[in-house]
C-alpha cells in the first residue's frame, strides 16, 4: 500500500510537471513579445525596386505596416509573411515580380514587426488586417480589380486560403509551404519550436493555447476553405520532408481543393524555400502561374 501510495505520488508529481511545462511552451508559442520579433535588415530598394513605406488600420484599431510596390501590368499581388516572421521573407521573390511588371504589396499581420498585438491566433483575428491590405489594394490606381491575387509562406499561406475563400476579390493563390489545419501539423510544429516530444505534449499545448486565446484551434482548417476558392485557381507548394510543419500539408490540401489546382512538391527543401532551392524554378513556375490565368492571351 505504501508502495503503491509512492508510485502515485511519483506519477502525480510527473503529470503536474509536464502540464506546466505544456502551459509554458503554450504561451510562449502563440505570444510574440515586441522585444523577441524579427524585423527586415533590407528593403526592396536593395533589390533595386522602388517601393514605399505604407500603413492601415485594421478594423479594430491595429496599425500595420507594409511595402507597396507599384504594378505595370495592372496585376497586384499580396504577399503575406508567415509565423513569426517578416516582410523581409520575400526579398528574393520582390525582383522576381517586378521584373514581370507585378505590383506587390507586401502586408503585415498584429503580433509581427512593429505592429501592436501580442497574441497569435494563426488568422482568427488577422482577417481583420487582410481586410485592411485589400481595401488598400483595391484603392490604388492602375490596379485592375480583376487581376489580384495572393502569395503567403507558411502560416502566411493558410491564410491567405482562409482569406480568398470568402473573397472573391482575390483571383488567384499560391500557397507556399502552408500548414493544411493546425490539428493536422500541431505534433510536428510543437517538435520543431520546442524540442519536445509530440506525446505527450502536443495535445496539453494545444488544450492550454486554446484556453488562454479563447479559440478552437480545430476551427482552424485551411482543407475546410480552399474547396471554396474555386473556380478560382490555386497552387500549393510544399516540402514532403519539411520539419516545420507537417510534411503531408500539400497532399491534404490539394485533395480538398477544387478545379483548378497545381502542385509542386519536392523531398529535401526547407521550409517555405523553394525560391531559395529552385529559385529559377519558382520564378518560372509561380509568375507563369499568375501570368496563365491573368494574362492568358499573352500564352
Amino acid at each position: 500500500m505504501k508502495i503503491f501510495k509512492v508510485i502515485l505520488t511519483i506519477l502525480l508529481i510527473l503529470f503536474a510537471g509536464i502540464t506546466f511545462l505544456a502551459k509554458i511552451q503554450a504561451s510562449d508559442m502563440i505570444t510574440h513579445p515586441v522585444g523577441e520579433r524579427s524585423l527586415p535588415n533590407a528593403t526592396p530598394a536593395d533589390a533595386g525596386v522602388d517601393f514605399e513605406n505604407v500603413q492601415v488600420t485594421s478594423s479594430d484599431g491595429v496599425v500595420l505596416d507594409g511595402w507597396y510596390i507599384p504594378s505595370r501590368n495592372g496585376a497586384l499581388i499580396i504577399m503575406q509573411h508567415g509565423y513569426k516572421y517578416h516582410r523581409g521573407g520575400f526579398m528574393d521573390e520582390i525582383p522576381m515580380f517586378a521584373s514581370a511588371g507585378y505590383g506587390l504589396l507586401l502586408s503585415t499581420v498584429r503580433a509581427h514587426e512593429n505592429n501592436l498585438g501580442e497574441k497569435i491566433t494563426f488568422g482568427v483575428e488577422e482577417m481583420k488586417d487582410l481586410d485592411a491590405w485589400m481595401q488598400f489594394a483595391l484603392e490604388r490606381p492602375g490596379i485592375d480589380i480583376e487581376k489580384i491575387g495572393m502569395l503567403g509562406d507558411s502560416m502566411g499561406g493558410s491564410m491567405v486560403i482562409q482569406y480568398a475563400s470568402s473573397h472573391d476579390t482575390i483571383k488567384a493563390v499560391v500557397a507556399h509551404s502552408a500548414f493544411s489545419s493546425l490539428k493536422d501539423t500541431i505534433a510536428t510544429s510543437v517538435t520543431h519550436y520546442t524540442g519536445l516530444p509530440a506525446f505527450p505534449f502536443a495535445p496539453l499545448i494545444q488544450f492550454w493555447a486554446e484556453l488562454e486565446l479563447g479559440i478552437d484551434t480545430e476551427a482552424v482548417d485551411a482543407k475546410l476553405w480552399i474547396g471554396a476558392i474555386s473556380p478560382r485557381p490555386v497552387f500549393i507548394i510544399n516540402s514532403l520532408d519539411d520539419e516545420v510543419i507537417s510534411p503531408e500539408s500539400g497532399d491534404l490540401l490539394f485533395a480538398a481543393a477544387r478545379e483548378p489546382k497545381h502542385l509542386w512538391q519536392e523531398y529535401g527543401v526547407g521550409h517555405a524555400e523553394f525560391d531559395e532551392v529552385y529559385p529559377e524554378q519558382y520564378a518560372q513556375q509561380v509568375i507563369g502561374f499568375f501570368n496563365n490565368y491573368f494574362f492568358p492571351e499573352n500564352l
